[in-house]
């Protein structure tokens, strides 16, 4: 028996394209063949924490991942088993009642299924992937997309190798990517990582977007969908949210949720782009619902469940197997404390296929996207490049090296014209490449960066009168 979640619409359509009434009268008559669509099994809350309760009765049926149902006073309350005893189970409510009582009765509904539909491009959902933008009930794909997929298997995936653009200058010379790359964003918080979010979720090479919202101010998510993404690139997007305020288990199955419907359209052969900010708030779901069902804490209070969690989620994104389409996806990592060796980020790092640093020093400087590109590298970049735009990168790196590594010693005047003509070099070059790195959401993007790098210097050098 599968969970059956309180916003739902049945509709006539298939996985991809349609499956017709035959097909669905098959799937209700396959519902009530099985005793457990009919008999619910259930238990009573026998003890009762601000983040969890524990159920007897459960034991023998429950599974770890399974919904249950509790019937409050005001109204049905959903939640999830974390933990199975051998009397008793834990369950993590995915939203706190404050009527859950000692003796209450609790019901097991299966696990949560999740089954996407075309239509979904352009609604916002919670993490139970009901509609929380005011919108009609969703409509509901087949069964055959409700269950998790399971990773395709290494041998299995595509190879990646084809390049886009994402209209941001800075990362298509220095980091660019590749279709179902994986890519994350470290960043300390208000250094602008949620901006230059929303500037790759519109680039235009994708049939669809998966933008999720892990832990976000609730004030900011409207601004961020309407102005910020924009009514152009949300009618291909679904959104997925879960606020700051919501419970640790919405903010731990919103990613799920996310990723379950990448997967449907990219079975469906689209190029879907994921959009995950951030990982590092679903890091912290993950350690507050493992230490409250009786994990302890292993690296910096996080359990070992967490590393192995992530993982498990990161690696669904990627090319998807032959005949399928891809996941590309965008990882913003908020680095605690500006400290980029934390666990989370330290371990996250090791399974994408890449980094972008955001500096707060280039932020304060007045510099937008504050990509650091010394810091920042595309494990891919080299499909993407040619020859001469390798070799350029190349030089174009080592002259911003030779700036940054010498900036205290101009600073301090020790600095002559003449004595080095690779620093000379540097001096007047830098600062025009960083001018014509900048850009801002209002910008129009750039289809050829090296074209527009080359433009802005030369025009500059006219300018200057050539010197």
């Amino acid at each position: 028996m599968t969970a059956a979640l309180p916003i739902r619409a049945t509709d006539k359509s298939g996985a991809c394209e349609g499956d017709g009434p035959l097909a669905m009268l098959d799937r209700l008559w396959r519902r009530f063949e099985d005793d457990e669509a009919t008999i619910r099994r259930g238990g009573l809350i026998t003890e009762v924490s601000a983040t969890h309760y524990t159920v007897k009765g459960l034991s023998g049926v429950a599974r770890l991942g399974d919904m249950v149902e509790h019937r409050g006073q005001d109204g049905t309350n959903w939640g999830e088993i974390v933990r199975i005893g051998r009397d008793q189970v834990v369950v993590a409510p995915y939203e706190q009642s404050p009527d859950t009582g000692i003796g209450d009765a609790v019901f097991r509904r299966g696990p949560l299924t999740i089954a996407p539909h075309v239509s979904w491009r352009g609604r916002t959902i919670d993490a139970l992937g009901r509609a929380i933008d005011g919108g009609p009930p969703l409509l509901r794909g087949s069964d055959a997309g409700a269950r998790p997929h399971a990773t395709p298997g290494a041998l299995e995936r595509q190879r990646v190798g084809t390049s886009f653009h994402t209209g941001v200058r800075v990362i298509d010379i220095f980091t660019p990517l590749c279709f179902g790359q994986r890519m994350g964003i470290f960043a300390g918080s208000g250094v602008g990582k949620s901006t230059l979010l929303a500037m790759l979720a519109a680039a235009n090479a994708f049939d669809t977007v998966v933008v999720a919202l892990v832990g976000e101010r609730g004030r900011e998510v409207r601004e961020f969908l309407e102005d910020t993404i924009g009514p152009l690139a949300m009618a291909k997007t679904v959104a997925i949210v879960a606020t700051s305020d919501e419970s640790a288990m919405m903010r731990r199955r919103a990613p799920d949720t996310a990723m379950r419907v990448a997967e449907h359209f990219r079975d469906c052969g689209d190029r879907v782009l994921l959009v995950l900010d951030s990982i590092t708030r679903f890091a912290h779901a993950l350690r507050e619902v493992a230490t409250g069902s009786g994990e302890p804490p292993v690296a910096r209070g996080y359990p070992a469940s967490v590393f192995t969690d992530l993982p498990k989620l990161l690696e669904r994104a990627g090319p998807g197997a032959e005949g399928k389409g891809s996941i590309t996806a965008i990882i913003s990592v908020l680095v605690d404390g500006d400290d980029h060796n934390d666990p989370v980020a330290d371990s996250v790092r090791g399974i994408l296929d890449g980094h972008i640093v955001l500096d707060r020093s280039i932020a304060e400087q007045g510099r937008y996207p504050p990509v650091n590109p010394l810091a920042s590298i595309s494990r891919l970049a080299a499909k993407a490049w040619s020859p001469e735009e390798r070799t350029l990168v190349t030089k174009l790196k080592g002259m911003i090296s030779r700036f940054e590594d010498t900036r205290d010693i101009r600073l301090l005047g020790a600095y002559q014209a003449g004595a080095d003509p690779e620093l000379d070099m540097a001096v007047r070059q830098v600062p025009l490449i960083y001018e014509a790195l900048t850009q801002t959401p209002r910008d129009p993007v750039s289809a050829d960066p090296f074209a527009d790098l080359a433009r802005h210097l030369k025009m500059r050098q006219d300018a200057d009168g050539g010197n």
